[in-house]
């Protein structure tokens, strides 16, 4: 019952599925999915414009569209939703330089990312 409920599913959102690309085939089969729509969710965040914080989507309407888009926040709010470890240290110290000021530290490294000249303290 479960698995026709979500085979029939007329929207469907994925995100990075590359960590289950060996469990592939039964993922396509339990939620329906063509070989094009395969081929689109497998390509997500594989191509990436390596200058920009962005991550890819793919969304399916009653199987008959299904596209992939990316998604881009600014910087303030990547920095305060990252979990890449090397950008919460860089975060967190830069915090700790500012006392413990985490929105000014967030504001700080934002800036200094779209402005490399400047300075983050």
């Amino acid at each position: 019952m479960k698995e026709s409920i979500i085979n029939n599913s007329d929207c469907k959102i994925l995100l990075d599925q590359r960590k289950y690309l060996n469990k592939f085939d039964s993922i396509q089969n339990l939620l329906g999915l063509t070989d094009k729509e395969r081929s689109q969710i497998l390509s997500i965040n594989m191509a990436n414009h390596p200058g920009r914080k962005y991550k890819e989507v793919f969304f399916s309407l009653g199987g008959t569209q299904s596209a992939v888009y990316a998604t881009e926040v600014s910087l303030e709010e990547y920095y305060t939703f990252t979990t890449e470890e090397s950008e919460k240290m860089e975060l967190f110290a830069l915090a700790d330089k500012l006392g413990g000021n985490l929105e000014l530290a967030i504001k700080r490294l934002a800036e200094s990312k779209r402005n490399p000249q400047s300075s983050t303290t």
